[in-house]
């Protein structure tokens, strides 16, 4: 099957998935306690007032008409406005997505670079004192809350030895807006004060966002070496004197690599939605903490809007899994 292919079959996917998340968050917001109308119009409105409001927002309709108006206007790229700050969903989530997926990326990359050597070096040394320790830090990583971590680094780095800020994205102005990626913003226009401020207020979140996945990555990479490592063309390249540094690198990790790749895909995804708890602790202005105060604020417009794109996005991470698959195994791409 071709790229096209399979980036077409996603697409179509992708449609049914949008519909599914739309009708299970539309259910679950008139299922919640509570009344936009009257979180709009203020606790002191009249009835009148209130009853004004629900006419304007649509919520005197019935559900199958309000539902069905919410697909129209979603299926033109409208949220809806957001109860909390009376802006378009939209807006507010194309001014906060940045920053939500530049904490991601960070804690991807964090799990990734040491886990995939980690994983690597416990299935090379197999119950030896490394091996032993790796494991330990994989079972840690696993277990501990991030909302516990995140308090207990705010408090050593921040609060006792002052070496990272402690909440926040950048100290002073941001860099020119390019990408809405500060980091990248500011070494694109060379501004490095702002990249050090900005690299200095990432750390501690993407650490906290990426330890747990740091040891999900291990155990998979550590699992799919031993696996690989057992092989018979593992035994090939050994009896033909290759190193032990060819063999592990150029044959056992690239195919220890392909049942991962599945795994590190969709973390990626879980990490949209961990990120919320993450942004929180540490007051990070991103989709995640956006979130949290539209359920505070019993903001349904947004709350939806969050969902549907982050739905989205986890449909599109799993697209590039596929086409990651067939770039790593010629098996894969002839088969499809």
């Amino acid at each position: 099957m071709s790229f096209a292919n399979v980036v077409r079959r996603r697409l179509i996917l992708l449609v049914f998935v949008v519909f599914g998340v739309s009708l299970v968050t539309f259910a679950i917001s008139h299922m919640i306690p509570g009344d936009p109308a009257r979180m709009m119009a203020g606790e002191r409105a009249s009835n009148e007032v209130v009853a004004h409001m629900r006419a304007v927002l649509g919520l005197d309709k019935p559900l199958a008409v309000q539902y069905l108006a919410y697909l129209r206007h979603l299926a033109q790229g409208d949220l809806g406005i957001s109860i909390l700050t009376q802006r378009p969903v939209l807006d507010d989530l194309v001014l906060f997505f940045p920053a939500t997926i530049e904490l991601a990326v960070a804690a991807l990359l964090f799990a990734i670079l040491l886990g995939v050597p980690l994983g690597v070096l416990s299935a090379i040394a197999k119950d030896r004192a490394v091996d032993q320790v790796t494991r330990t830090l994989s079972v840690t990583g696993i277990s501990t809350p991030a909302f516990w971590l995140g308090l207990l680094l705010i408090y050593l780095f921040y609060g006792r030895l002052g070496i990272f800020p402690g909440s926040g994205r950048i100290d002073g102005p941001p860099p020119l807006h390019l990408t809405g990626f500060y980091t990248l913003d500011a070494a694109l226009t060379g501004n490095w004060p702002a990249l050090a401020s900005a690299l200095a207020h990432l750390f501690l979140p993407a650490l906290t966002l990426g330890f747990v996945h740091l040891g999900i990555v291990t155990r998979q990479i550590r699992s799919a070496m031993l696996e690989v490592l057992q092989e018979d063309y593992v035994r090939t390249a050994k009896a033909s004197g290759l190193s032990r540094a060819q063999i592990v690198l150029d044959h056992a990790l690239r195919n220890a690599l392909i049942p991962s790749v599945t795994m590190i895909g969709l973390a990626f995804g879980d990490l949209l939605y961990g990120a919320v708890l993450t942004e929180t602790v540490f007051a990070w202005p991103g989709m995640g903490n956006y979130v949290v105060q539209s359920i505070a604020a019993l903001d349904f417009p947004a709350i939806m809007g969050f969902t549907v794109v982050a739905s989205t996005a986890y449909v599109l991470v799993n697209l590039a899994v596929d086409l990651t698959y067939m770039f790593l195994d010629p098996q894969i791409r002839a088969v499809g």
